[in-house]
């Protein structure tokens, strides 16, 4: 889509604002908007300015002054607008040099594809993430100097057999029995095809939504792979989706990987497959039909996994999800089928333009232009570097003997310990200058200062029941 033609749709769509939208550095969508007067063609050459040090992780106070740089060909209707909005997501430039902002996740992912095909490797890479999410019906919190605590509940909880509902229906769902029940048990079929429709409408294609496996309204829904930049511009309008229905039916989603203890959290399986001049490039005849170069982008997921789980695992609760027993794989490993592996191959289909591979660690707190970028450099630096992935473990890793369990390298404990692996193996993500020393460092000052140190200093409630009686 043109200039030209963004105007002609949002006059056709009888538009009167517009609004620009663009991503802060840790990974939420923000947004200004303005009288629908305001788009014009050259708005996209001049763009609008803002305040970058009000964004998290920006701007200093006397730098503060940016442009947003519409990107025409995002442009879409937002479906939940009572007044017609006009959305355009949005670059980030500086407004002395006219360069893009080397913070700007989208820039980032721009960026990195333009490596790949400097690279000469591959001119497409597809992505194809499953990310799940929650719906509850309601959610309490507080963390004040005397208090702490949180309260999530969903008429699907299985703890709910017994509450007076007036009447109470039953069909409750058991722990870790959620995965394909029908209605009246899967009780948000019909808010998950309204997700559905609103991202159909909103340019998203979607291959099918279904019930998770957990309690308490755990769900999913599959978008078809795309481009990397495209996929996370399409994730992002994603998780808006399902948070903007969810709250129109007086239910709140979170994208949160481990919000209830003792059930299965919520990962972003994430597909990955390289392409060029219109040709796959892992398809082949070795090892689960996979090619030579596919086998040396595993390699070079496996070998840079703990410094990516930095940016495909970014928050502290991501590794209350990322422990044995939940079908999250902490074990660095590959495998054909097996989902207990951290990278599978999937099997569904002998097509050549099927062979991917599926990075099982991430989950959906993570920004995906940061997240899918950063996977995209390490697969190429395994490529680059001839990477080999080792032996496959076409078996249960969890059965392992303790013997063979110690040889098999694992994700990281910790946020912290995430950050500090990203601090020791990062020169792959300098490469084309995609990740500047600045990202790198910025990055982990953030998280370790406003999410690693802030839970240290905060009293947990279990350590009431473990420790308030000595």
């Amino acid at each position: 889509m043109t200039p030209k033609e963004v105007i002609a749709l949002a006059k056709e769509q009888g538009a009167k604002i517009l609004d620009l939208r663009f991503m802060d550095f840790p990974g939420m969508w923000q947004n200004t908007s303005y009288p629908i007067s305001e788009l014009t063609e050259d708005c996209f050459k001049e763009g609008f300015g803002f305040d970058g040090s009000s964004i998290r992780g920006w701007q200093a106070i006397n730098e503060s002054d940016m442009l947003l740089m519409p990107q025409a060909d995002t442009a879409f209707m937002d479906p939940f607008c009572s007044i017609p909005t006009l959305c355009v997501i949005c670059n980030i430039a500086d407004p002395i040099t006219g360069e893009d902002y080397t913070r700007d996740p989208r820039n980032i992912a721009k960026k990195a594809i333009a490596h790949m095909e400097a690279t000469g490797i591959a001119d497409t890479c597809f992505v194809g993430p499953e990310a799940e999410f929650f719906v509850f019906d309601n959610i309490q919190y507080a963390n004040e100097p005397h208090e702490t605590f949180y309260f999530l509940d969903s008429t699907e909880g299985h703890w709910n057999t017994g509450t007076a509902e007036g009447p109470n229906l039953g069909h409750k769902i058991r722990p870790k029995e959620g995965y394909f029940p029908t209605p009246p048990t899967d009780t948000l079929m019909d808010i998950r095809s309204e997700m559905v429709l609103h991202m159909i409408s909103c340019g998203i294609d979607v291959e099918c939504h279904h019930h998770e496996v957990a309690t308490g309204g755990q769900c999913e829904i599959d978008m078809r792979f795309s481009p990397l930049v495209d996929m996370a511009d399409k994730l992002v309008k994603y998780k808006y989706i399902i948070k903007q229905t969810a709250h129109q039916h007086g239910k709140s989603a979170t994208f949160m990987p481990k919000p209830l203890y003792g059930d299965n959290g919520s990962g972003m399986h994430t597909h990955m497959s390289l392409w060029k001049d219109n040709n796959p490039l892992f398809a082949g005849d070795g090892y689960a039909g996979m090619s030579e170069t596919a086998m040396h982008a595993i390699g070079g997921i496996l070998k840079h996994a703990r410094a990516l789980i930095a940016f495909t695992n970014p928050s502290t609760n991501s590794y209350k999800r990322l422990v044995p027993g939940y079908e999250a794989p902490v074990n660095l490993a590959y495998s054909r089928r097996n989902r207990s592996a951290s990278v599978r191959i999937p099997m569904y289909s002998p097509s050549p333009k099927a062979k991917r591979f599926e990075f099982r660690c991430p989950d959906p707190t993570a920004n995906p232009y940061l997240a899918f970028s950063a996977m995209l450099m390490a697969a190429l630096d395994g490529i680059e570097n001839k990477l080999d992935p080792g032996e496959p473990l076409d078996k249960n890793i969890y059965d392992l003997s303790p013997e063979e369990a110690a040889g098999i390298p694992t994700t990281p404990g910790s946020l912290e310990e995430s950050l500090q692996a990203l601090s020791d193996d990062h020169d792959f993500l300098l490469k084309g200058n995609v990740f500047t020393p600045d990202v790198v460092d910025t990055w982990i000052e953030y998280k370790t200062e406003n999410e690693v140190e802030a839970l240290k200093l905060r009293p947990h409630p279990y350590e009431f029941a473990m420790y308030y009686d000595i």
